[in-house]
């Protein structure tokens, strides 16, 4: 049996959970910067007055101006 001090084995352990956490956090951080592009994909702004709607036929709720089609871009 191998034998290992009490210290190790809490190091390593705490270790071990701390990774564990940053890990879970990068990841969900990771997936709601996607989920917020992907939203973001869905809305379009108007040329006119820079409202931002839904994408989709017609025209922009505010002012009635054609929608460009454009995206919503984030930096």
């Amino acid at each position: 049996m191998i034998q290992l001090p009490l210290s190790w084995l809490v190091f390593t352990a705490l270790f071990l959970f701390l990774a564990w956490i940053l890990v879970a956090w990068i990841g969900t951080a990771w997936a709601r910067r996607r989920r917020e592009r992907a939203e973001l994909r869905r809305w379009t702004r108007c040329p006119v007055c820079a409202l931002r709607f839904h994408r989709g036929p017609g025209s922009c709720p505010q002012c009635g101006a054609p929608a460009s089609g454009e995206s919503v871009r984030i930096f």
